[in-house]
């Protein structure tokens, strides 16, 4: 029996208008799109996005559209966020099903079972995997945080900008492995290059690491850098170490969320501006209360949108923190130079 049949995931029944509701109904209070809402968003009982207090890139959101059907995205560590199934969403409790594993043999395949138990703007997430005949194989719990609505997007000629920093005028000494695997990092003559161990066949021999720079007290900012993609490339810039800014060898091919310079997993670019590998390519990329604008190539990809929570890779989910900026190694090979970050100070 499922657990969704024995009905240990089941829905609890308060809707937002409820006396379960510790504020009155207002309309688009604090940039909310719900019809029921209060200053501080926590009348929406499950419906909205979610930071999962594990480390590392956890985050859910559950939404409702005009007629009140719920969806649910999931993003897990890595890659982008994964729509659920079974899908519900009642007053405080939300709960959704992901297949995890699929196999021939149905009773063998695995589900995560997510209920997500709302408490104002903290809730309670619990995971169950089950496999195909619902039996529990694992349970896991952790708090998450409701993520506060977004504001409108700004006006981005008000930024005042502070001193710009050369990223990379400290040399490799400026910047730090992330983990334990093969550190392939060089800087010579302005440029820093990664390159992964590979076979005598020139398959990758394991996973590089992730570099890091010492510095980690940014948050709004202007990122500006040149990249060489090289054939079949596949690294990343992580702004903040929360926000990934796609680096692929993706020239020729339709615009995608995961293409040369997107927002991973998140906003796929406009048009599509990347050059051939092996080219020299620069990218512009503003942070700034919550908006993004990222300019590759002289062309802007991506317009001043809302940035709806971390991406794949992140190393926290927690969007209100001061971070650095990591470039992903564990892939493939990549070049940078002319990495300059200029503060936004108000």
């Amino acid at each position: 029996m499922s657990l969704f049949a024995a009905g240990l995931v089941s829905a609890v029944l308060t809707g937002c208008a409820s006396a379960t509701c510790a504020c009155a109904p207002t309309t688009n209070a604090c940039g909310c799109t719900e019809t029921c809402a209060c200053a501080d968003c926590t009348c929406q009982g499950a419906v909205g996005r979610w930071a999962i207090q594990k480390p590392g890139a956890f985050w859910l959101g559950v939404f409702k559209d005009k007629d009140g059907k719920a969806s649910a995205s999931l993003l897990w560590g890595g890659g982008s966020p994964n729509a659920q199934d079974e899908v519900k969403a009642d007053g405080v409790t939300a709960t959704m099903k992901q297949c995890i594993r699929r196999d021939k043999d149905a009773a063998k395949a695995r589900y995560r079972v997510t209920t997500l138990v709302a408490k104002g703007a903290v809730a309670d997430v619990t995971f169950v995997t089950v496999d195909g005949t619902g039996k529990e194989l694992g349970r896991e719990t952790a708090q998450a945080k409701r993520i506060p609505a977004l504001p409108p997007a700004p006006d981005v000629g008000d930024a005042v900008y502070g001193t710009p920093i050369d990223l990379l005028a400290d040399g490799i000494e400026g910047w730090t492995p992330m983990n334990g695997n093969y550190n392939g990092w060089t800087l010579k003559d302005g440029v820093l290059s990664n390159r992964i161990k590979r076979k005598p066949d020139g398959k990758p021999d394991g996973h590089g690491t992730n570099l890091k720079t010492k510095r980690a007290d940014f948050f709004d900012f202007k990122l500006s850098y040149d990249v060489k993609v090289l054939p079949n490339c596949n690294s990343g810039v992580y702004l903040r170490g929360i926000y990934e800014i796609q680096v692929l060898d993706s020239y020729g091919k339709p615009v995608d969320c995961h293409n040369m310079a997107a927002f991973y997993g998140r906003i796929t670019p406009r048009v599509a501006a990347e050059k051939p590998a092996n080219e020299w390519q620069h990218v512009d990329v503003l942070l700034y209360k919550r908006h993004v604008t990222v300019v590759l190539n002289g062309v802007n990809i991506i317009d001043n949108q809302p940035v709806l929570g971390c991406t794949g890779g992140a190393i926290t989910s927690d969007e209100f923190v001061n971070g650095p900026i990591y470039l992903q190694g564990d892939h493939s090979d990549a070049d940078f130079r002319n990495m300059v970050l200029t503060p936004i100070v108000k």
